[in-house]
Parts: structure tokens; C-alpha cells; sequence
């Protein structure tokens, strides 16, 4: 067996050209992209709507494979299995973007992420569907503009973005790279139910996010300096205050006690998926205490759908090569 090899995007493009893809010509890219575990802070500000990614260790593959000249009457057919309309539909927007036509497009996907959690199930599946289509058509598309097809689909999060991102998940108009992750783990615990992203963000809570401002941008600068330093605890600090500010939009009614529990078991604090089902408990990686937390958390909580044990990663879409 081959190697398996991933390669960060560069952020640069380049134009597509005749030669890239001859005519009957089948090309295929896979990319691999991080969900994320809900977010280290959401919220508005003077900006409007943002949030800043909590990309993790729990990827979506995938990949496409396109032939030019062989769809009738120049048009695009894009082939995407049952349940994966999203990302067929990114396919197709990012076709239109690069004004490819005449493509016969496949696309397929590799995800254990569950869906309507708040894991960055749909967001991984469409960031990487628009950047595996670029890639098949020789052009590499930067997260920026990734990012703005994507918007296209639904809400996202910044995990197309390098390290840990500010980004407005509704229009994409806000972006700010906070810096690389500071080393940490996140036990983050499942106590059921799901969230429909699209029709979460559909309902106006532009008061509810207003009335906390104040504490979200305390919240904001907290995170935003933890990272800069890397820092857990500030992170953990500036998360906490964003969990908390967000029961008044979407309440946990488990936010209590596993606030108690991470006290309790000296972690740096909390964050959570504002419009998702998760509570994660942030802890400083350095002191490698990731898997006895898991162990007590399960203990601690059994009413718990599922417990994961994650690592914080840097964002960004990377490219495959080779195979397994």
C-alpha cells in the first residue's frame, strides 16, 4: 500500500485552462476538512454576526472526479449519493463559479461526523466539495473564496481558514485569523437531540445576541489573546464566558453541571455548540490528562448520548494524495 499523504492548500490560484482538463479527459481530488466542536465563541459585535471555529481531530473526505465534454448541450450533471444533497450542491455552485461547463461530476464522502450536533458535519462536507471540484479542474481555490461559495449552501463555520478563525457564518464579510491552536483537548459530551443549522439561523435572535454584547466581546478578547499567547486558560477563560452568554439565545440545561465537573476536574473551562447539541469540557493538552477526563465524564454522565475525546486543531482544507 501507498503512503497517505496530506498537503495544506496554498493560498494562491491559478486560472484553469484549456490544457488542465482535455475534453472526455477524468480527473479526480480528495481533501480531508476538520469539523469542529461547536465554537470557541459566538456571538455580534459592532461587525455583526460571528463566531470563532473550534476545528478538531474528526475529518470529512472527500472526493470528486470530473470528465469534461461529455454532458448534453454543455450543461453540468453532478452525481452526489443519497443524503449528500449539500455537498452535490457545492459541487455544483463551484462549477458555476469557475464557469466550467459541460462537466460530468461525481462526488463522494468519507464522514463519521454526526449530523446536526453542532461537529461541522454539513460545513466539512460543503468546504470540502468545493475545494476537492476546484482542485479536479486545476484550480486551487483560497479559503476566502471557498468560504463565500460555501455561504452559498448554508451557514458555516471558519474551517476553511488556517488556525483559528473569526468569520461571520451568515455572509462571510468578517474574517480574522486569530493565530495557530494552543495546545488543547476537549471532552465534549452529547446529551442528545439535534439542530438544523439553516433553519436555526433562520430565526431572528439579532436582540437576544445584542442584549449580551458586552460579554461576548469580553468573551472575544479573552480567546483572541489565548490564541495570540497560546494560552488555554485564557482561551478556556473567554469560551466559559461565551457558553454561558449563550443560554439566553439557545439554553443547556446541562451547562450547569458540567461546568461543576470541569471545575472539578481542574479544567481550563468550558465552551459549547451554540446552535448544536454539545458541552465540551477544555482541557490543557500539556498536562495529558485527555483520557481520564473521557473515563470520568462517561462515569459522571451516563444520561450522555456520547462522550468524545478530541484535539484542537488548526483549520484549513488539505489535499490527499496517495492512498491507504
Amino acid at each position: 500500500m501507498s503512503e497517505l499523504v496530506e498537503k495544506p492548500l496554498n493560498p494562491p490560484s491559478h486560472q484553469l485552462t484549456s490544457e488542465t482538463v482535455g475534453d472526455g479527459e477524468v480527473d479526480a481530488a480528495t481533501v480531508r476538512v476538520p469539523g469542529s466542536c461547536g465554537e470557541l465563541v459566538q456571538g455580534i459585535n459592532q461587525d455583526g454576526y460571528f463566531l470563532v471555529s473550534c476545528p478538531v481531530d474528526f475529518h470529512s473526505r472527500v472526493t470528486v472526479t470530473v470528465k469534461r465534454g461529455v454532458s448534453a448541450h454543455g450543461a453540468n450533471d453532478v452525481n452526489a449519493p443519497e443524503g449528500l444533497s449539500k455537498a452535490g450542491e457545492a459541487v455544483r455552485i463551484a462549477l458555476d463559479h469557475l464557469q466550467a461547463t459541460g462537466i460530468t461530476a461525481c462526488v463522494e464522502v468519507s464522514n463519521p461526523i454526526p449530523k446536526g450536533k453542532g461537529l461541522g458535519s454539513s460545513s466539512a462536507d460543503v468546504v470540502g466539495a468545493i475545494a476537492a471540484t476546484g482542485l479536479a479542474l486545476g484550480h486551487e481555490l483560497p479559503p476566502a473564496e471557498i468560504a463565500r461559495l460555501a455561504l452559498k449552501v448554508e451557514p458555516t463555520d471558519g474551517v476553511m481558514y488556517p488556525g483559528i478563525a473569526l468569520f461571520d457564518h451568515r455572509d462571510g464579510a468578517v474574517m480574522e485569523s486569530l493565530g495557530p491552536p494552543p495546545p488543547l483537548e476537549i471532552v465534549a459530551l452529547d446529551f442528545g437531540g439535534t439542530v438544523d443549522t439553516v433553519d436555526f439561523n433562520r430565526t431572528d435572535r439579532r436582540s437576544l445576541w445584542e442584549s449580551v454584547s458586552v460579554d461576548t466581546s469580553r468573551a472575544l478578547e479573552l480567546v483572541r489573546r489565548g490564541v495570540a499567547g497560546g494560552d488555554p486558560v485564557l482561551l478556556g477563560e473567554g469560551a466559559t464566558i461565551s457558553a454561558w452568554t449563550g443560554q439566553k439565545v439557545s439554553p443547556k440545561p446541562q451547562l450547569p453541571p458540567v461546568c461543576d465537573f470541569a471545575r472539578a476536574v481542574g479544567a481550563v473551562g468550558v465552551n459549547v455548540a451554540h446552535s448544536g447539541a454539545l458541552i465540551g469540557v477544555l482541557l490543557d493538552a500539556r498536562q495529558r490528562r485527555g483520557l481520564s477526563v473521557f473515563r470520568k465524564a462517561r462515569d459522571a454522565f451516563p444520561q450522555a448520548e456520547t462522550v468524545y475525546h478530541f484535539r484542537l486543531l488548526g483549520g484549513g482544507v488539505r489535499r490527499v494524495t496517495g492512498g491507504a
